[in-house]
């Protein structure tokens, strides 16, 4: 035992733990108020750890006061020393417990005698941490972030540790179910909702990746019949304008596979499954919340508030502290709105940016000695853009999120909560537009503003916009998905195991120290084990839940182009499960413990992309496939419309869809390089290219605008479809089951009966 003021021996600090008591008055023995004996490693309710400093410096004084205020207010402390690193024990008294039985009665149960569960305890215990505050005003955030303290983490309990490790986080478990109760009892209902929905959510991507498969199977099984394959790989004799200012002129034919590609992912099955998802999203979501309210109700949640929970715990910390009030600046909401606005732009031009990087790149391969690479430029180009999109994503999460934050403080909202939502928010929709501004570029502007050959749109007046291929503009977008979503998926995954798993093998060989079976090796053992695991912050959950979130976008926004999204998902979540449980349990600090009863605002944001996933796939369908184009010409332009029996009715339409310009034209020929009016050694007179236009004046045909109003109406058509479907299934399927609500109303018949008796049994006595 050494007193607080003596320097501890370094020389024999490795091998010998020094345990200081601080005499506090134990509140689980008032009478005894000297006591100091050791309490069980596991009962303490939190861990401060910071650097040892010497006795008269800033941060020790201020690591003294920290630790006086606490015990000032009825806490009992533990000190201890290890390498330089100075650990203090925390229990809180019973008492804060107590009064926040009485203040929140749940009203589900109506008993202040139920015990207060454990993670309740370290949400109780937390929030008197944060606002626990030394002389100068100073709270635990800002010793935080001065380094008085390194860290602060409540312990892990090491019985329960085994028994979820056993039941749940480890990877033979993956087709197990859940104990999202034992979840819930060890981290709190907040992380228990978020696998209680990932779950649920997993589940419900097995019908979805069903219908997917079938669709791309669809496709695969009219490989090589479809007239459109055949048109585009026997065309030998059709000679194409160059697709870049460097690229030659090329036969039709070269891009054989291309078109085989395009059509395994642009057929009549894709607006079938479009459809499917667009009622697939709004089931999930009914189901979902029924599903989330037999949980809820079992664990008596319904009626909790979370402003009432946060207002008692103020009350426990400090009876005379005043409520922080609503607060509202239409002048910080106009500067708030004008910053997002400029942030919106940023990532729009990064966008923009990747376009450009894709112009160049085209360019440059077009004209690379490697044969593979000069024939398919186009291709390269567009897989590039998309692995440098990935890269882009990276770098710019933690942008969005430094913005986000200081957005959040300029509101200035009054509860933690309501930051939290509003970081939701802003956070959201940063990243969702940085991962999905390119993908709406493909999807419904590329080939499309490039202009025609004469007259091209041009970067900086230089380089020309991108073109489609003549098999249409799908498989480009169908390329950055397919990319985006797997990099995404299985890189994001690899690091987000693998960093935290390499730290803590490398921190548990570092500690090679003796562990020994009495009471203060015990301490040491936990608390240094506890320290040296992974980090935990107020982001890790939400994390998770945007990462999840932005993988939702995936599968339902844009799943026409690429029907085997949700069927990546699906594997991803089998595993995605267990990694964040093992993380959560084995890998990282124990959780602060938060709690909900429902998901929150991202609720919202799920119903909201479930709506841009109707207005997407519909433009998809309706603008970027050519599904409109070929039912165009198969009832009007096409050989049956004609009258003919005897040839497929989709035959002719890839020439169809092809306009021609000729080289005897002044402003044709000034578009084009003399080498590129070469083609296997003789001169060019005339070049084909995807658009409606006339041979004589360039100006659209009728059958552009006849196709452009069906297209028009196609999407009016689809979306009104669809959001009548979401509507009548949401009100279809109640939010509450029955079983729920009846439940509820016995719970409140049953309440108001004992408070009947408890009346007339008073008024008996009298």
């Amino acid at each position: 035992m050494e007193s607080e003021n003596n320097k501890p021996d370094r020389s024999n600090q490795r091998s010998r733990v020094n345990i200081e008591l601080v005499p506090i008055r134990d509140p689980d023995h008032a009478a005894e108020t000297d006591r100091t004996s050791l309490i069980p490693c596991s009962k303490y309710d939190y861990v401060l750890v910071g650097k040892e400093y010497a006795g008269d410096s800033e941060h020790d004084r201020k690591q003294k006061a920290f630790i006086k205020a606490l015990e000032n207010k009825g806490y009992q402390t533990q000190k201890l020393r290890e390498k330089n690193k100075v650990y203090f024990g925390i229990l809180a008294p019973q008492e804060i417990f107590s009064k926040y039985a009485h203040l929140l009665k749940n009203p589900d149960n109506c008993s202040e005698e139920e015990k207060v569960s454990t993670p309740t305890r370290i949400r109780i215990v937390k929030f008197m941490l944060d606002n626990t505050f030394i002389g100068n005003g100073e709270k635990l955030h800002a010793l935080l972030k001065e380094k008085v303290f390194e860290a602060v983490f409540p312990l892990h309990e090491e019985r329960e540790q085994k028994k979820l490790i056993k039941k749940w986080a480890r990877w033979t478990a993956c087709f197990k179910t859940q104990p999202i109760n034992e979840v819930r009892m060890y981290f709190g209902e907040k992380v228990a909702l978020y696998f209680l929905w990932l779950g649920w959510y997993t589940y419900m991507l097995v019908p979805a990746a069903v219908i997917g498969v079938i669709v791309f199977l669809y496709g695969l099984a009219f490989f090589e019949s479809n007239p459109l394959i055949k048109e585009v790989c026997e065309g030998n004799s059709t000679i194409m304008c160059p697709l870049c200012d460097k690229c030659p002129m090329w036969q039709l034919s070269e891009t054989c596979t291309y078109a085989k590609v395009t059509h395994l992912f642009d057929n009549e099955g894709t607006v079938f499954f479009s459809m499917f998802m667009a009622l697939w999203a709004t089931w999930f979501l009914e189901i979902w919340k029924r599903h989330r309210s037999r949980e809820v109700c079992k664990w008596k949640l319904n009626n909790w508030d979370e402003n009432e929970e946060e207002l008692a715990l103020e009350l426990i910390n400090d009876p005379d502290c005043t409520q922080d009030r609503y607060q509202h600046s239409y002048l910080r909401s106009i500067l708030v709105l004008v910053l997002v606005c400029c942030m919106i732009a940023l990532i729009i031009g990064l966008a923009q940016a990747l376009v450009v990087f894709r112009v160049i790149a085209t360019v440059f391969l077009s004209a690379s000695k490697w044969q593979l690479m000069s024939d398919h430029a186009n291709t390269v180009a567009v897989m590039m853009g998309a692995v440098l999109h990935y890269l882009t994503i990276t770098i710019m999460t933690k942008v969005n999120r430094k913005v986000a934050l200081f957005l959040c403080d300029l509101e200035k909202t009054r509860s933690n909560t309501g930051r939290e939502r509003n970081f939701t928010v802003k956070m959201f929709t940063f990243q969702f537009l940085t991962l999905f501004s390119s993908l709406i570029y493909v999807a419904f502007f590329l080939g499309r503003i490039n202009g025609r050959p004469g007259s091209y749109v041009r970067i900086a007046g230089m380089w020309r916009l991108e073109e489609c291929h003549p098999s249409g503009c799908i498989t480009d977008l169908f390329i950055q998905m397919a990319i985006i979503m797997v990099l995404k998926q299985t890189l994001s995954n690899v690091v987000e195991f693998m960093s935290p798993w390499l730290n803590y093998k490398i921190h548990n060989l570092q500690d090679k120290s003796p562990k020994g079976g009495s009471e203060s090796n015990c301490i040491r053992d936990s608390w240094l084990h506890n320290y040296h695991m992974n980090e935990v912050n107020a982001f890790s959950l939400f994390n998770e839940f945007l990462e999840m979130m932005i993988q939702y976008s995936f599968t339902t926004i844009f799943v026409a182009a690429f029907p085997l999204a949700p069927l990546l998902a699906l594997i991803n979540n089998l595993f995605e499960i267990r990694l964040d449980a093992i993380k959560m349990v084995s890998l990282e600090r124990r959780m602060f413990c938060k709690k909900t009863n429902d998901i929150g605002i991202w609720l919202q944001v799920l119903h909201a992309i479930g709506v841009l996933a109707v207005i997407a796939n519909g433009l998809v369908i309706g603008v970027t496939s050519d599904f409109i184009p070929r039912l165009v010409y198969k009832y009007i332009y096409g050989p049956c419309a004609k009258g003919a029996t005897d040839i497929d009715c989709m035959s002719g339409y890839i020439n169809n869809s092809l306009s021609t310009v000729y080289m005897k034209d002044h402003n044709i020929r000034r578009d084009f390089e003399p080498s590129q009016l070469i083609f296997n050694g003789n001169n060019v007179t005339q070049c084909k290219y995807k658009d409606y236009r006339s041979d004589d004046d360039y100006a659209y045909t009728s059958q552009f605008w006849l196709i452009f109003a069906a297209r028009f109406a196609f999407v009016l058509l689809f979306e009104h479809v669809a959001v009548v479907i979401k509507f009548i299934a949401a009100w279809f399927v109640p939010d509450v089951p029955l079983a729920v609500k009846n439940e509820n109303l016995d719970r409140k018949f049953e309440r108001l009966k004992r408070e009947l008796r408890k009346m007339e049994n008073r008024t008996t006595d009298i």
